[in-house]
């Protein structure tokens, strides 16, 4: 198999020594889940043995549900959670073939409103729950665009246990489909966020991560903010040149942990 085969053609060429997990003892591959607006894609994986596996809903870095998140997916599923990835793209447009970050953003990304992407993840909790999941142990992590979107989840849903953010955009200009940034909501905020930065991120600055931190705990003590002081935007994403593996390592431990202790009170 090409071993670009499956990624977002914006990223291409993909690092050789991109991680791939096998579905060996798993159940995984695409669905459909239904929605008030109709049914929209995801990628699923969990357990082939057992019942009632706690639910951790993944969200997509801006490029989509391309194989690097299926693989967080099947990653998860080996530890024994029930992860499940919905395209919160669907209704905007198909961004696997564009190639161009701009492109994306423009004609798909910043046409999403946030509160379709809430729904949606609700959606995706409802469709787990009716197939193994448990979703009185529900969890959210997300990457990137997919970042922003846990924080703002770990706001919005009053089911969710625990949320981990990589590298999520935390503030930024409001408009009318994206009223609320993650530094606007701390204080709303109702499950247990870990939130996974670098130091080296261009595009989220040191103060606003400080800044998220002081309001953050300011509301609440279950809360992390780690920074990595050597890694810079995307550095979990092992299939490109931004891949950080010690911080990527560092900070999956961290999750596997977080996600452990809230999700198994």
């Amino acid at each position: 198999m090409d071993s670009s085969s499956g990624y977002a053609r914006a990223v291409q060429p993909i690092r050789a020594e991109a991680i791939h997990t096998d579905a060996e003892g798993l159940d995984a591959g695409d669905l459909r889940i239904p929605t008030v607006n109709g049914s929209i894609p995801a990628y699923h994986a969990r357990p082939r043995k057992g019942n009632l596996f706690p639910v951790i809903l993944v969200v997509h870095e801006i490029f989509g549900v391309h194989e690097h998140i299926r693989d967080v997916c099947r990653r998860l599923a080996k530890l024994g959670y029930f992860a499940i990835a919905p395209d919160l793209y669907h209704r905007q447009g198909d961004v696997s073939s564009m190639q161009d970050f701009q492109e994306i953003h423009a004609k798909v990304v910043a046409r999403v409103p946030d509160a379709q992407a809430m729904a949606d993840l609700e959606s995706a909790a409802d469709y787990a729950a009716s197939t193994k999941g448990d979703v009185s142990r529900l969890g959210i992590t997300g990457f990137c665009w997919g970042g922003r979107i846990a924080w703002l989840f770990a706001a919005a849903s009053p089911r969710l246990k625990a949320a981990v953010a990589w590298y999520g955009r935390l503030a930024g200009q409001p408009d009318d489909l994206h009223p609320r940034h993650p530094i606007d909501i701390a204080a709303t905020v109702q499950a247990p966020v870990l939130g996974l930065y670098g130091g080296q991120d261009q595009s989220i600055p040191l103060d606003t991560i400080e800044r998220m931190r002081d309001a953050y705990l300011a509301a609440h003590k279950n809360c992390e903010i780690i920074v990595y002081p050597d890694a810079g935007h995307a550095f979990f994403a092992d299939y490109r040149p931004s891949y950080n593996k010690p911080a990527a390592e560092d900070g999956w431990w961290r999750m596997k942990k977080w996600f452990e202790q809230y999700l198994n009170e």
